[in-house]
């Protein structure tokens, strides 16, 4: 089969719609994912057991099932129990609760870094536990995070055509619905190759920028 490029130039819209929503999904998805992962990162250093342990199980299961049937129970499940969602909606939803199970660990590292001697001049000057967060800790800790959590944006935006399978229009599915139609497989999903490489280039890029800025946590 040759390369058609007046099939290319015909199809190259539905593509860039299909680029839009894998953007769109991405950014909301990292959105989602860096609010969750911190929330789960401070519920975890609670002293209180009986909200931390379960923040921990429930991160961890997270993180050791596939983030395919995350998104199969979000979308297909959860409506026999009463909750219906859009397919980017639950989209993002999945990929946001499974990617922050992974900043949390980031965060983690993070908040451990900042000298214990901060928390405690914050107790001296009778910062309450909201203040000492916001004013002290996060404002050292999160700097060095950025490039570890620009890695995982990278990793969801490559994640995206999973949300295919729950009928999300973005990139792979409108190729796949373009190849099924026409019977052409090789043009559609070059195409999608080379959007996905293109992308993560520039995104590339802009991770060893903030490595340089801000430093590389390993």
């Amino acid at each position: 089969m040759e390369w058609d490029w007046a099939f290319v130039i015909q199809i190259l819209p539905t593509l860039l719609e299909g680029v839009k929503i894998t953007i769109l999904a991405t950014l909301l998805g990292s959105i989602v994912a860096a609010i969750i992962g911190l929330v789960i990162a401070i519920v975890r250093r609670s002293k209180n057991r009986l909200i931390s342990v379960p923040m921990g199980f429930i991160a961890e299961f997270i993180r050791g099932t596939p983030l395919l049937v995350q998104l199969y129970f979000i979308f297909y499940v959860l409506p026999d129990l009463g909750i219906t969602l859009s397919p980017l909606v639950a989209g993002v939803i999945g990929l946001g609760l499974h990617y922050g199970t992974y900043t949390a660990e980031v965060y983690r590292a993070g908040i451990d870094n900042v000298a214990r001697g901060q928390w405690e001049a914050a107790k001296a000057c009778n910062l309450s536990s909201m203040q000492t967060w916001t004013q002290i800790i996060l404002p050292q800790a999160l700097p060095p995070m950025i490039p570890a959590l620009a890695n995982y944006f990278i990793a969801m935006f490559k994640e995206t055509p999973l949300l295919s399978a729950i009928t999300v229009l973005e990139l792979m599915n409108q190729a796949r619905s373009i190849a099924n139609y026409n019977y052409r497989y090789i043009e559609p999903i070059t195409l999608v190759g080379a959007f996905f490489l293109i992308i993560s280039l520039i995104s590339v890029v802009g991770l060893r920028w903030l490595e340089r800025r801000y430093g590389r946590i390993d």
